[in-house]
């Protein structure tokens, strides 16, 4: 009983810190910086520091340090006699029921006691053969912090165009490129009802993303209810008017960037799947790890791409200059105390994230990633940062029954679908989005 307390207060951890990190950066996005009396909308300026923000998840993840360190103190002072704390066991007296080694399908050994402390578990070592993941391996992880960089920051800067909720349904094309990647680079088998469930998760992010073009504006005021037959026009003299509107081209480009994201997010799972299929490291300092590198390269960045582009006349109050978006950090106090509130939150989904990959199934954490969509869409309404639109309930069941369709959850529709064999888990690490 206390585990399964222990657990449910973990997804629900997981959830809060996730939509917090979502919704926390939409409205650090919404601050205005600039000309905030102006009656011309258009001389209006928002706080836009996409990069700068890819530093505060960094930041985030080197939190993670904290805990790691809080762990090794508590482990050398206060808990030298806890085996499970040092991640092994030894058997005492001759009762069986003391402690029972398990081996799952990967060949890794387990324990009930192990199992019954999943907030441990990112912190625990794996205790297989693998070689440790230490000295100069561990520059490996530059290579997916690397990707961790481009993705998150295109993200960002598809956040700056298009409402929250879309942006969190656009990021399930992930599975797509995970799905693609992963038969190539890592030779996993897709059976044919998966790369239809790819498809249909395709179908879904097109579809959201033509709702978004209709309603482009992320702070449009709620509109009465219309009647259904009356959307369906509504879509249809939107179409026809969309290629000329600057808002939905804006939308559409936001999209596409935060689609494309998905690319370098999928080949950092696909790398992080590679380095910790050959060595070991506990999960929590993976995440320390590509935090520390990712930081520094992330800051090294920010100052050459300030000094080439940011302080010059055209990229002067832009995405790069440093200058500028140190000042609007330092001078708004909304702006200051958001970027704390995602650094918390981002080191809290990482920890509480890594703490259940381990404990519960596919299927409660697919049902997790889309309660954290539908809140994210839910409070977004209810603050007034979009509409209500019937298309984006389309997209959204599409993209929510395609995911579940690939990770085996539903069924297929035709039984000649069916494998008889149980599908290899694309990724056996179980990785976890980091944001």
């Amino acid at each position: 009983m206390a585990t399964k307390a222990v657990i449910s207060f973990l997804i629900a951890m997981m959830l809060l810190t996730g939509v917090c990190n979502t919704l926390l950066t939409k409205y650090q996005d919404l601050q205005c910086v600039r000309n905030c009396h102006s009656t011309d909308p258009e001389k209006i300026q928002r706080f836009s520091q996409p990069v700068i923000q890819t530093a505060q998840m960094f930041i985030g993840e080197l939190g993670c340090w904290l805990v790691v360190a809080a762990f090794t103190l508590y482990r050398r002072f206060f808990a030298k006699d806890a085996p499970l704390l040092y991640g092994g066991y030894e058997q005492v007296g001759s009762d069986d029921s003391t402690v029972v080694d398990a081996t799952d399908e990967l060949g890794r050994t387990s324990s009930t006691r192990e199992e019954a402390v999943p907030a441990i578990k990112p912190l625990i070592p794996n205790t297989d053969e693998r070689i440790p993941l230490v000295g100069w391996r561990v520059f490996l992880l530059a290579m997916p912090a690397c990707c961790d960089i481009a993705g998150t920051t295109l993200m960002n800067v598809g956040l700056l165009f298009v409402a929250a909720s879309i942006y969190q349904m656009t990021r399930g094309a992930l599975i797509l490129f995970v799905g693609l990647f992963s038969v190539v680079f890592l030779h996993r088998k897709i059976y044919l009802y998966q790369w239809s469930a790819l498809f249909i998760v395709v179908a879904g992010v097109a579809v959201v993303g033509l709702a978004g073009a209709i309603a482009p504006n992320p702070q449009a005021q709620p509109k009465p209810p219309v009647p259904p037959e009356m959307s369906l026009l509504a879509i249809r003299d939107a179409i026809k008017t969309a290629a000329v509107s600057s808002g939905a081209l804006q939308t559409i480009v936001g999209v596409l960037m935060i689609a494309g994201a998905q690319i370098f997010t999928a080949t950092q799972f696909v790398l992080e799947e590679w380095i910790l299929e050959q060595y070991a490291l506990e999960p929590l300092k993976v995440v320390g790890w590509e935090g520390v590198f990712g930081f520094l390269v992330t800051l090294v960045g920010m100052i050459i791409l300030h000094l080439a582009i940011g302080r010059t006349d055209a990229g002067r109050n832009g995405y790069f200059d440093m200058q500028e978006g140190w000042r609007e950090i330092t001078q708004y106090r909304s702006i200051a105390v958001t970027s704390v509130l995602i650094m918390i939150s981002i080191g809290g989904f990482n920890f509480f994230g890594l703490s259940i990959t381990r404990s519960v199934s596919a299927t409660a954490r697919s049902i997790i990633d889309t309660c954290r969509t539908l809140f994210i869409w839910i409070v977004s309404l209810g603050l007034g940062w979009e509409t209500f639109k019937w298309l984006q309930i389309v997209g959204f069941a599409l993209l929510v029954y395609g995911t579940f369709l690939f990770n085996d959850i539903v069924r297929p529709p035709l039984k000649a679908c069916v494998e008889r064999h149980k599908p290899e888990p694309l990724l056996q690490e179980e990785p976890i989005e980091h944001i």
